[in-house]
């Protein structure tokens, strides 16, 4: 028996392979070769390139041009042992370089179209070449309809080979003669890299101006950034914030209790008698359980002790003027128990600006009272 050894028409090659072979989907006349997932843009894709149909300038990515817009064209792929040669039938021939850098796969516009595994080898250099039947035709034609010839055709042939420029190998159609334009037109990758860079630099110091603003016109220490109220708070008055990062710990507690009890005359609590109790206990420095719920009662003798713990509202609900003196009155000095005298400070000072109609007030008074440095 004589062994039949497969070879091609040219007599001294292996057949190709046959990777996919079938309609494949199109639409604004693009589909895809990937094996990452790297989104690029059509002018990144084509950056320093001759042709402008077989887009490779991004790793690992091939954008494909066809003539239609939408709907189906004719489409083969085929990987090759060795350059195959030219299919001078073809009206546009261009070649390019290609290194997968995962499992590659074609796929269609956001993968709506399907995708088909390609059988290349990740981190393996190939050359590529893609040929074109009837681009200016399919440009011109509407989408087939189902029982319809298909306008268009296209090629992808892939081989290994040393990295090496792309280049246009025919060109016939307008179609593909406009697209080599626009190719040409692009930017070089080393072009593309400055102005990249150079838009990260403008989105950054963008990203940077915009928080300023959002903290009063300057970055926020760690401390400020990580204190409730506190972006409120400079916002409105960014240089009281900063003379009270500058102040001792016990006049920001001083402080903090003032604001609280002004708070609280503003809003004319002055004559409820549970809330002037709270404020003198948080005065007298009692501790929170304590300034909230008075004194413990004396334990009659077997008795088990109790205690009544008021469960306060939390800062995160803030000041509001139809609500219960005595709820108010928790937010406001619960404020200035907070473990740093800096976050007591600036969390008590803005709940207290509430019932000011004119904030600025409160802020002045606390300036003469505490701040006497001509900087603040």
């Amino acid at each position: 028996m004589v062994e039949m050894k497969l070879i091609d028409f040219w007599g001294d090659r292996r057949m190709p392979r046959t990777l996919m072979n079938e309609p494949a989907w199109v639409a604004y006349a693009q589909i895809y070769v990937e094996s990452a997932e790297n989104s690029a843009e059509l002018g990144e894709c084509f950056a320093g390139q001759r042709n402008g149909l077989c887009g490779a300038a991004v790793p690992g990515k091939l954008y494909l041009i066809t003539g239609l817009h939408t709907g189906e064209v004719g489409f083969a792929v085929e990987l090759h042992e060795t350059m195959p040669p030219v299919e001078y039938s073809a009206e546009d021939v261009v070649e390019a370089s290609y290194r997968p850098i995962g499992d590659a796969m074609l796929v269609t516009w956001a993968g709506d179209g399907g995708w088909w595994p390609l059988d290349l080898e990740p981190q393996t250099d190939y050359r590529v070449r893609f040929s074109a039947w009837g681009m200016d035709a399919g440009h011109q034609a509407s989408p087939p309809m189902d029982g319809e010839p298909l306008v268009d055709r296209y090629l992808l042939q892939f081989w290994p080979a040393r990295p090496a420029p792309d280049r246009v190998v025919k060109e016939t159609s307008k179609q593909a003669a406009y697209w080599h334009k626009f190719a040409r037109e692009q930017p070089t990758p080393a072009e593309l890299a400055k102005r990249k860079q150079e838009r990260a630099r403008q989105d950054e110091a963008r990203r940077l101006a915009e928080r300023m603003a959002a903290w009063g016109g300057a970055l926020p220490s760690e401390q400020l950034a990580r204190t409730t109220n506190g972006q409120q708070l400079a916002l409105f008055d960014r240089a009281l914030v900063d003379a009270l990062e500058r102040t001792e710990p016990q006049t920001l507690r001083l402080i903090a209790r003032w604001a609280a009890r002004r708070a609280c005359e503003e809003a004319g609590y002055g004559g409820n008698e549970r809330v002037a109790a709270i404020l003198d206990r948080m005065d007298r420095g009692a501790d929170w359980l304590e300034t909230l719920n008075g004194p413990p009662r004396p334990v009659e003798p077997g008795a088990e002790a109790s205690a009544t713990v008021h469960q306060f509202v939390t800062q995160a609900y803030g000041w509001f003027d139809d609500r219960d003196p005595f709820d108010n009155t928790v937010t406001v000095v619960t404020a200035t128990f907070n473990v740093e005298a800096f976050s007591a400070a600036i969390e008590t000072i803005w709940l207290a600006t509430e019932p000011f109609e004119d904030k600025t007030r409160l802020l002045a008074e606390l300036r003469e009272r505490f701040l006497t440095s001509p900087a603040t």
